[in-house]
């Protein structure tokens, strides 16, 4: 793999609960036992004494809305050099277990206005958009494809214009679940990740940044 942050740069992974994974926010320097931590534990033995900063500012529950309502103090002040959003699965959930929908097109919405105002305020930053996904480990869960499937729809389209880096995570644990694992083994309730399936997403971000 490639070296592809520089001495000093910042690192920012933003999403819900799957980023947030636990974090001790009081702690700027935690970035959990999820993905973001696996990411920079590996990042860091491939390239010791990198001096790069890598930050997690996940928080739990997130919607895309949330995100925006947040930009100032979670983006903008922190001024990443580099970072990756993992967002949408709870603007599908709460329409089945709070009947509180987000549609496609608010959700797209929202979406593009995050990603304007990250290329406008730091143009320089470079960005990862990593698409929501759901497994069918529990029984409810494929009836979430009516509202997911054009939100992952529309998370491609923005790919397309504003992603320097793409990660298709609903496609990569499709594959992983077609050819060697089940959904449980993967993640016991078909949205949070288990140490398997936070080391595959960390794999192929990995991977990601060095195409």
């Amino acid at each position: 793999m490639k070296e592809v942050f520089k001495n000093g740069q910042v690192v920012l992974f933003q999403g819900d609960s799957i980023t947030d994974c636990g974090r001790d926010r009081d702690d700027i320097t935690s970035l959990s036992e999820g993905y973001p931590g696996v990411v920079a534990k590996m990042y860091n033995l491939l390239f010791p004494d990198n001096g790069v900063i890598f930050i997690n500012k996940g928080i739990s529950g997130n919607r895309v809305i949330d995100l925006l309502d947040r930009y100032n103090t979670d983006f903008k002040e922190i001024n990443p050099d580099f970072i990756s959003i993992l967002i949408g699965i709870n603007d599908t959930w709460r329409r089945y277990d709070s009947n509180d929908p987000t549609s496609t097109k608010q959700f797209k919405e929202n979406y593009r206005k995050l990603l304007e105002k990250i290329k406008s305020d730091m143009p320089d930053c470079k960005i990862m958009i990593i698409e929501p996904y759901v497994l069918n480990s529990l029984p409810d869960r494929a009836a979430w494809r009516e509202d997911l499937d054009p939100k992952i729809q529309a998370v491609r389209e923005l790919g397309k214009e504003y992603a320097d880096y793409y990660l298709p995570l609903d496609g990569i644990f499709a594959k992983a679940v077609a050819t060697r694992y089940n959904c449980k083994q993967l993640a016991e309730d078909g949205v949070h990740p288990n140490s398997l399936g936070h080391g595959i997403i960390a794999e192929e971000y990995l991977k990601a940044l060095d195409r």
